[in-house]
């Protein structure tokens, strides 16, 4: 039976403490409940031992084997020193190699049968292990958990520490899922799982308890969602009675691609509705997203609407004040920019007449959701790059107006069946087309050898009168980004572009710096730009066609695309140029991934796979709670399951539950302006 022992501080658990329970709380566990939540992120399969012989090469592996001989040392010219020995499984032999370490080698009898785990090298002559984990062979044959782990924090630390927690783990979980749900789908019992996951006996008992942990947590998930579309989902008057399309596509100096009218009509057809609209425009970089928003916002304001939009950074909120007024300048829609670096006395002019609505569209950053930013109507709210916001920005915004209309826009390309989840109270709108003239971006792989090749490559279209940024190499941890970006730049200017006009920009600048910078490069003054990541998202700079990423392999896939977006804005031919040095085959892959394609849901496909939803999508960012154990692209078929049964409880055909909702409920706590605090 469940009591409050699963509340109770880690430190008063057996074999915690309080310098163990400091370093449990740095991975966010502070109760007994949470160490059970904390699942091993691998397994060693210690119960499958082979022979020497049948031992797969380069692989992990358990080998059962009598050391016949006893450890002896060698010193290494580098320093270190090397234990060797041999053992025999009685048939044959190999080489065991430990590394520095004396105990470990102390530790080996002559005659005693142990288990070696590690990676069998070596062929049909001779084999040998390099820096095996060694247990003697009694107590050592099990599927053993890894888990996460720090300095002074073992993962045989944590799994005593956890082996604790399990003594009492009916106090601290109780069963939430209802029994017909268990049956129809066929999961373990709560229990069942912890122990499986906690302590594996068996492969397939491992397998189980995985399945019925994350089929759990996607459920829980799945009905969070649910219940927050429901709750949004309220009726209200028109506030949107006519389509001004046809009007604002006349205000354009180019032809909209089908996907971006397409965009426009579900979105009206959305806000001409009884329900305030909640859509997601999702596209790749430089498919048009801004232009639906302003065609929306035009549509808006004529129907006798206010409109807000939020950017994450106030370059990119420039950025898109800079193309309103070209687009929508002569369509009599009265925009301004409000910024935290805008002057007092602008603050106050701007704030004054978007009370007395007397400006019909404002562009700004989080300086809108101040407390005193009011408008007369607002009816209208766009938040630019999603994955910058939480989810209490964005409703911050809208609740300075009644029954607001809501565009989320997302350049980070997320798989559909995914993004129903992520965005589950949004309804979505994909684009997917190119905007005509634009041209396709070219991308290359180089090592630092033909580094001086690529900047001669930039200095040719330099020539020509384009332009060209370079990415600053990524600071190892640690490190200052200011200092390494002022060093990088400092040098380009002195030695390889010392005749041309270059401009820096970095994270650290003040935004006056920024935005200077930024015209200069727009209006053509400066040729080359040395940035960091702060361009990742924001400059539109058609005559910029090449661009050089130093240390490319320490940039993630969607990261690097994003970058890459910044060129292949005009008409002209632009190439992008990774310079790496990497050798791993990770590495290896997400760069050849960038020449191949610059798709970008290809690409979120395969960064998606490589790192995780949980590294990918930023969960917390998102305003979805962190998924500690089911990966939404290996189990999709869970996600399924977990869907179907969702809709048996929300439509009533099935009952919850008491502590099922609970659960829910508690998942969906810490996550802002939610509907569940």
């Amino acid at each position: 039976m469940k009591t409050d022992f699963g509340k109770t501080n880690i430190r008063y658990l057996h074999g915690v403490g309080e310098k163990r329970a400091e370093l449990f709380n740095k991975f966010g566990i502070s109760s007994v409940s949470a160490l059970l939540d904390f699942y091993p992120r691998t397994y060693e399969d210690w119960s499958n031992c082979f022979t020497i012989s049948d031992a797969p090469l380069n692989e992990p592996c358990c080998v059962k084997a009598r050391a016949i001989c006893a450890p002896t040392a060698h010193k290494a010219k580098s320093g270190i020193t090397l234990f060797r020995f041999v053992v025999s499984d009685g048939r044959t032999t190999m080489n065991i190699l430990i590394f520095n370490n004396k105990y470990a080698a102390a530790k080996i009898k002559v005659g005693e049968e142990y288990l070696f785990f590690g990676r069998v090298s070596g062929n049909l002559y001779q084999r040998e292990m390099l820096s095996p984990a060694i247990e003697k062979a009694l107590s050592g044959d099990k599927i053993r958990p890894i888990y996460r782990q720090s300095e002074g924090l073992t993962t045989k630390v944590v799994e005593k520490c956890v082996a604790s927690a399990m003594e009492r783990v009916q106090e601290v979980k109780e069963e939430i899922l209802p029994d017909w749900m268990i049956k129809q789908y066929a999961l373990c019992d709560v229990y069942e799982a912890y122990r499986n996951i906690h302590q594996p006996i068996s492969k397939q008992g491992l397998d189980k308890a995985r399945h019925r942990l994350a089929f759990e947590e996607l459920l829980k998930l799945q009905l969070g969602i649910s219940l927050l579309s429901r709750r949004k989902r309220v009726r209200c008057e028109r506030s949107v009675y006519k389509s001004y399309l046809d009007e604002f596509v006349s205000l354009l100096p180019f032809e909209m691609t089908g996907a971006q009218v397409r965009a426009v009509n579900e979105s009206l057809g959305d806000m001409m509705d009884e329900h305030p609209m909640s859509r997601l425009v999702q596209g790749d970089v430089g498919s048009g997203k801004t232009c639906v928003a302003f065609a929306l916002v035009h549509t808006a304001v004529k129907n006798g609407l206010q409109c807000a939009m939020m950017a994450p950074t106030e370059i990119l909120a420039r950025q898109h004040f800079e193309s309103a007024k070209k687009i929508l300048g002569n369509s009599g829609v009265r925009t301004a920019l409000l910024l935290g670096s805008t002057g007092a006395k602008q603050k106050r002019q701007i704030k004054e007449m978007l009370k007395n609505g007397e400006i019909d569209f404002v562009i700004g950053t989080h300086a809108l959701v101040q407390g005193d930013v009011e408008f007369k109507r607002l009816g209208f709210v766009v938040t630019d790059e999603q994955h910058r916001f939480g989810v209490a920005q964005r409703a911050a915004l809208a609740s300075k107006g009644e029954n607001t209309h809501m565009l989320v826009m997302s350049a980070t390309p997320i798989p559909r069946t995914l993004a129903l989840i992520i965005y589950g109270d949004l309804d979505i709108s994909i684009l997917n087309e190119r905007p005509a003239g634009r041209m396709p971006i070219k991308t290359y792989h180089i090592d630092s050898t033909k580094r001086e090749k690529a900047y001669d490559y930039i200095k040719k279209h330099l020539d020509r009168g384009r332009q060209a940024y370079i990415v600053c190499p990524m600071v190892e941890e640690g490190e200052s980004d200011l200092a390494s970006a002022t060093e990088f730049f400092e040098r380009l200017q002195k030695d390889s572009f010392k005749n041309y006009k270059l401009g820096l920009i970095h994270g650290k600048m003040k935004a006056s710096q920024k935005a200077q910078v930024m015209e200069e490069f727009g209006s053509g003054e400066i040729n080359l730009l040395v940035a960091t990541t702060v361009i990742e998202v924001g400059i539109d700079v058609p005559n910029a066609v090449v661009m050089v990423i130093e240390n490319a392999e320490r940039f993630g896939l969607s990261q690097l695309h994003q970058l890459r977006g910044r060129i292949g804005r005009g008409s002209h031919k632009c190439s992008c140029i990774l310079i790496s040095d990497a050798q791993n085959n990770t590495a290896m892959d997400r760069l050849a991934v960038m020449c191949q394609t610059d798709d970008g849901f290809k690409i979120a496909d395969e960064d998606l796979r490589q790192r995780g939803p949980g590294d990918f999508f930023g969960n917390k960012q998102h305003g979805i709670p962190e998924l500690k154990i089911a990966n939404m692209l290996t189990d999709m078929e869970i996600l399924m399951q977990t869907q179907a049964a969702a809709k048996q409880i929300m439509s009533g055909e099935k009952e919850s539950g008491t502590p099922l909702s609970r659960a829910v409920a508690e998942m969906f706590r810490n996550i802002g302006d939610n509907g569940f605090n």
